[in-house]
Formats: C-alpha cells, structure tokens, sequence
C-alpha cells in the first residue's frame, strides 16, 4: 500500500471508529503523524485527499476538522465525477434515475407536507402553458428535488441531485426535439402531483417511472 493510502486508511479507521467525530478537530500534524506511525509527509498528502472529498475541513491558521460527514456534502464528490461522463452512458445514468426517483416518489407520498405539495403546485401553475424547453427543464429539475426532499431520506436526496447532471441535457434535446414533450411532461407532472394529493403511493410510483421512462424509450429511439 502506498503511504498516503496508508495514511488515509488510517485517519478513516479513527472515524469510523469513533476515535475522531464530526466537527472534531485533528490533532496537531506532528502528534498525529507520530502516533499513527506515519511521515508528515504523508500525513499532509492524506488530508489534501480527504479534505477534497469532503471528509476533513483545512481552516487555514486554525487546524483541520472532520466535517458533519452529511450525505449531502460527502455525496458532492459524485456529482463532480458525474460530470465527467461520457455521452454514451446517459441511458445508464437514466437507468439508474429510474430505480431510485420513483422509489422515493413513493416514499413521500405519506411524508411530504400539505405545505411542501402547495410549493410543487404553484411551481407548476408558474411555469403556465407554454414554457420554453429551458425553463421546463430547470422545474423539472426543481420539481423532482421537492418530492424527493419530502421523502424525508436525505441520501437518495443527494444521490439523485448527483445523477441529474448528465440525464439534463437529454431532456433538453427531447423538448427541442420531441413534437409533444413539453406537453406530455407538464401533464406527467400534474399526474405525479395528484397521486401524491391522494396520498396514493403506488400511483406516485407508477407516474415517476412512466414519466423517466418516456425520456429514456425516446432517447433509445434517437441513437
């Protein structure tokens, strides 16, 4: 094992062991690079990598500290390496998508506040009948966020939020494209809102896949 991967396992081992908690603050570099058996080196070139995916927080003249370890922060490494997809996985990204978002669709349906499903709808009736392809993607975006965020789960959250990137511009290219999409899309949207009105779980999940899975049968179609 290299140094640094060593060093890394081995400030991950005080984490998960409890040893160091979130919003700890690292001991100094020198006693921690001696206690643990490793170089400065080492050590420094261990909490450069960590502070990049979010595990360790460097506070320039202050020390270093583990951050809250939440999902929605630790999770932002993926949506960085996401970004970097290849146009040929967008099927598998969408694929993905529609596993997880109607799963959490229906896990909202008996979580998600009269006063959260009152935001969706006026959402909604902002975005009136006719909206360019870029605004309708953008409440899409933000439509989807609402309704997972009412699931109460802030992984899938987060996981989902990370995998919007790359399937945003096939949405794009369908609306531009596609004759009835923005119509289709909009009454998939009030479908989904009603089901979860009703508190209708099963509906709400059955909406979601419908509406993911009508992208993904059109982008099939186009490649």
């Amino acid at each position: 094992m290299a140094v640094t991967d060593e060093a890394i396992e081995k400030i991950k081992g005080m984490i998960v062991s409890g040893a160091l908690r979130p919003g700890d603050r690292l001991p100094k570099e020198s006693e921690l690079a001696s206690g643990l058996g490793l170089s400065r080196n080492s050590l420094r070139e261990a909490v450069r990598a960590l502070s990049l995916i979010r595990i360790l927080d460097v506070r320039q003249g202050d020390g270093t500290y583990v951050t809250s370890l939440a999902p929605q922060l630790l999770l932002e490494a993926m949506s960085f390496v996401v970004d970097f997809h290849r146009d040929d996985t967008v099927l598998e990204f969408l694929a993905v998508r529609r596993i997880l978002e109607p799963a959490a669709t229906a896990m909202a349906a008996p979580r998600i506040s009269e006063q959260q499903l009152d935001a969706l709808s006026a959402q909604l009736d902002a975005l009136g009948v006719a909206p360019s392809v870029e605004e309708l993607v953008a409440c899409d975006l933000e439509f989807h966020r609402g309704i997972v965020r009412g699931s109460g789960n802030s992984v899938l959250c987060s996981l989902l939020d990370g995998l919007s990137g790359p399937t945003t511009r096939a949405r794009i290219w369908r609306g531009l494209t596609q004759e009835d999409a923005v119509a289709r899309t909009l009454r998939e949207h009030r479908a989904i809102l009603a089901a979860l009105r009703d508190r209708d779980a099963e509906a709400a999940r059955s909406w979601a896949t419908v509406h993911i899975a009508s992208v993904e049968q059109w982008l099939r179609s186009t490649l």
